[in-house]
């Protein structure tokens, strides 16, 4: 899908920010059908203004000025923040672990959707008994194939069970589409860039076409909208409401930087920042109204077939389903329900909606449901996990640029053998990612997108923060924004930088850690007798392994603050045994004059208008400050921060 791109190049950020943010920004709609869409959409909204689009900003900004990936950026801004960019590597790992893992169950999914009638439409019937299989009769054919027949899933995560030799065999494929593209570079051609940024949003509006003619669009359209306040009251809400932000923009993965690595210095991050942000909600308002109105017919279909259960009874004066309404219906069981058996329920339409919309549920079994009862089922069928494939293999993409971007820039070694790098850490996902294609596999993909990414991930954003906020200076680095976007960004952003976002991003760790400690870690597991979910908690040594995960992630930057001391000490001891007085060289920031600083330009052949080596910082700052060569090998390096 990519065509080679040569370390020199720059392609723009504006080429990639479709495609790289909006798998992620259909995401929300999960948290949304959860919670009440328009009470939960009108939280994210505030909450992306007032902390999304400014830490989204400054990831540009920061990328952009410096011409350097994660780990650079941040060594750049101080050398004792060094492990932030590591972490950031770290978790972007983690997240292409199992997101690869979601890769391989589109392509199985895309790959059973070639046949009619699909094989999830009904039950399969056991050849001992000639009857329905117990396990599907008591769910549903979606349910039933998607946890027995694309899993295999096991009854708990302790019951690991063996590989699941088909979705092996998937992820040997996702892990091999991930290689081939990352080898030839980050920068598409223009047809292929196009097309993948265009076609999500085409089917997204066949399937809203098509939805909105089915019946019970109307009602799933009005569940969306209605919104339920009270939610504002329930501080999880915010939680996931400020987490969603966090992965919808892709904060803190370090893959922002990277692109923004790579734009021309004076391109408009601002701009971007802006227009990536309404985008980002724009196809989540789209993904989300989509959503609902498949999910209203579904939840129609039951409900009338619920209704036509009942109307069987003797005491209901009509026989005929059709003319009894589910309204009617709801009304005579609330009088009747204590004369009634169990089978008998109130169909209630807001029940059937929220069922099916948490985690894999809303794709794997709520979707494939509807869509096995469109006409053409294949052909639908068949769209929706293109689109899905497209989606998550941008994301990956996105994902692997924030991990290998860094280390070429960091490891020049590295950097001239950017295949084999590539390549190697692609068979190293693939490897680690068998722990997520054994039959207790899906277990383990929900502890990693639970514990494993989102802790981490505000633990590293809080610590981007503080270090441009608090050790660079916000009024320093607005200085380098109005040098390269040729004016000066609102103040706004220097308390929003240093009081709000802080604060909010520490509030949302401290709600993360509290309802861990307090709440305990729990997932939810199929239940193969009973033919449903339940929750349950983890054992002791998965709970250890969660608690790892977090500490793997996060050490590195409090071991890369002591690195940093212990050779700012070693140095000051071996230059006072020297007699010292000899002036170090690191990055320093020097006064100088601008009429010399553009001489010296001019006099530097080879350099196109406009284009600095990403290794440089800004050549020129509001206060006329340049920078002098580093010499990190041979020398120590200072903090640089104020």
């Amino acid at each position: 899908m990519f065509k080679v791109m040569t370390k020199n190049e720059k392609p723009p950020l504006d080429s990639l920010e479709d495609r790289a943010w909006l798998g992620e920004g259909c995401s929300q709609t999960q948290l949304a059908a959860a919670h009440g869409s328009g009470a939960f959409m009108l939280l994210y909204v505030f909450l992306l203004l007032i902390v999304g689009v400014p830490l989204f900003f400054m990831e540009l900004a920061a990328g952009q000025s410096i011409r350097q990936g994660s780990i650079g950026v941040w060594k750049h801004i101080s050398p004792n923040l060094a492990g932030i960019g590591y972490s950031s590597c770290i978790v972007c790992f983690y997240v292409a672990l199992y997101y690869n893992v979601i890769i391989a169950w589109s392509l199985f999914y895309m790959g059973n959707s070639f046949q009619y009638p699909l094989p999830w439409e009904r039950c399969p019937t056991d050849v001992a008994t000639n009857d329905t299989v117990k396990e599907c009769a008591s769910s549903s054919p979606t349910s039933y194939f998607w946890f027995r027949k694309a899993l295999d899933i096991t009854n708990s995560i302790q019951e690991s069970g063996e590989f699941n030799p088909v979705m092996t065999g998937c992820l040997l494929a996702a892990w091999a589409i991930v290689a081939l593209a990352m080898i030839k570079g980050i920068k598409s051609s223009a047809k292929v860039m196009y097309f993948s940024s265009v076609f999500p949003y085409v089917v997204l509006f066949i399937f809203l076409i098509r939805g909105l003619m089915l019946d019970g669009a109307i009602e799933g359209i009005k569940y969306m909208f209605y919104p339920k306040l009270e939610i504002w009251g329930n501080l999880q809400v915010w939680r996931q409401a400020a987490t969603q932000v966090f992965f919808a923009l892709g904060l803190g993965y370090g893959s922002v930087i990277a692109y923004s690595s790579y734009n021309p210095v004076h391109n408009n991050c601002h701009r971007d920042a802006l227009m990536v942000s309404c985008i980002n909600f724009m196809t989540s308002v789209l993904a989300t109204l989509v959503v609902f109105v498949v999910l209203g017919f579904r939840a129609k279909t039951i409900a009338l077939g619920c209704h036509a259960l009942g109307t069987g009874w003797p005491w209901i004066n009509s026989t005929d389903p059709s003319v009894v309404s589910v309204a009617e219906y709801r009304q005579w069981y609330a009088q009747h329900s204590s004369d009634l058996g169990p089978t008998i329920t109130d169909c209630s339409l807001e029940e059937e909606m929220n069922k099916g919309v948490e985690g894999t549920g809303l794709a794997f079994i709520a979707f494939t449901e509807v869509m096995a009862l469109f006409p053409a089922s294949p052909f639908w069928s068949t769209l929706f996990f293109l689109m899905l494939l497209n989606l998550g293999l941008s994301t990956m993409f996105g994902t692997m640029q924030g991990i290998l971007t860094p280390l070429m820039d960091n490891f020049k070694l590295l950097a001239h053998y950017r295949t084999v790098l590539t390549v190697s850490s692609c068979l190293l996902g693939f490897i680690l990612g068998l722990l997520f294609t054994q039959r207790s596999g899906n277990y383990f993909v929900a502890m990693f997108d639970d514990y494993s990414a989102t802790l981490p991930l505000v633990i590293v954003v809080v610590f981007e923060t503080t270090s441009v906020a608090w050790v660079y200076g916000t009024d320093r680095f607005l200085d380098d924004i109005e040098v390269m976007l040729k004016w000066r960004p609102p103040v706004v952003y220097k308390y929003l930088w240093k009081y709000v976002c802080l604060l909010a991003m520490v509030g949302l760790l401290a709600a993360s850690l509290l309802r861990m400690v307090f709440k305990g870690p729990t997932y939810t597991a199929w239940n193969q007798t009973a033919a449903s979910e339940m929750t349950l908690e983890y054992p002791g040594w998965a709970l250890a392994m969660i608690i790892m995960l977090i500490i793997l992630a996060s050490s590195p930057v409090p071991i890369g603050y002591l690195h940093a001391k212990l050779r700012q000490r070693g140095s000051l001891d071996s230059h006072g045994e020297q007699g010292g007085g000899q002036e170090m060289h690191r990055e320093l920031y020097t006064k100088c004059n601008s009429t010399e600083l553009l001489d010296s330009r001019q006099q530097t052949p080879g350099e196109e208008e406009g284009a600095y080596p990403r290794t440089a910082f800004l050549p020129i700052g509001s206060e006329q400050y340049r920078l002098l060569p580093q010499q990190e090998e041979e020398e120590e390096e200072e903090d640089t921060g104020v």
